[in-house]
């Protein structure tokens, strides 16, 4: 079975959020709090529509400001108990990678995507240079990781 791509797991944890009814907002900001993830409402409401078109969530009330407020459904509840397995290993992905986050991985990323920017205007000899550190770096981390077996 192929893996779920990033809007299968984001939808997956959306609704095991919304076993307690919150907006959308709420939601991005729980994503964050306990995952690292910064998702765009371009973003979340189209996961909350599809979810809501598939039955497993519905509009439980409307809040201040005429924020909905979503909660999953029974449906919902059967899908999240099928597919626990799935949700905990979403889950375990998801805690990875707030621990990657908070390693260095932001700066990280940062890095990589200033690389893939100027990638064409690279000279033969940061090409090379970034080889080799591209290469050291690889080797660190593995010896990091045998050091903690």
């Amino acid at each position: 079975m192929e893996r779920p791509n990033f809007r299968g797991y984001m939808k997956i944890l959306i609704l095991d959020l919304l076993k307690e009814p919150k907006h959308g907002y709420g939601i991005m900001i729980e994503l964050e709090e306990r995952y690292g993830i910064k998702l765009s409402a371009g973003t979340v409401y189209p996961i909350l529509a599809s979810l809501r078109k598939n039955g497993l969530i519905e509009v439980a009330e409307t809040g201040d400001r005429e924020k909905k407020n979503y909660v999953v459904t029974e449906k919902g509840l059967r899908y999240l108990e099928e597919h626990e397995e799935e949700l905990e290993e979403v889950k375990k992905r998801m805690h990875a990678y707030r621990t990657f986050l908070e390693l260095g991985g932001d700066e990280l990323k940062e890095a990589f995507r200033e690389l893939f920017r100027s990638i064409e205007d690279l000279t033969d000899e940061q090409r090379e240079e970034l080889r080799g550190t591209f290469r050291e770096f690889a080797r660190r981390i593995r010896r990091i990781l045998l050091e903690g077996e």
